[in-house]
């Protein structure tokens, strides 16, 4: 065992979850519940494909106007 290993010790952070999480049980459930109204979306690829088709090729250097060929 290391001399730096504290084997029983929870932060503040983790122990306020772990309380929190004890006196209200149904926390998981609305999160997920939460993360699909946002987040866990079905993707359809012809909509992603039109979507990459439109894309417009962007110059190295997008600041750069066009140099004259004279110089």
């Amino acid at each position: 065992m290391s001399i730096f290993a504290r084997p029983h010790y929870m932060s503040e952070a983790t122990l306020f979850l772990n309380q929190l999480k004890a006196q209200r049980p149904e926390l998981d459930a609305q999160q997920s519940a939460g993360r699909a109204l946002l987040w866990d979306k079905q993707v359809d690829a012809a909509i992603w494909q039109d979507y990459n088709a439109g894309k417009v090729a962007q110059k190295p250097y997008p600041y750069q106007t066009n140099p004259s060929k004279d110089l």
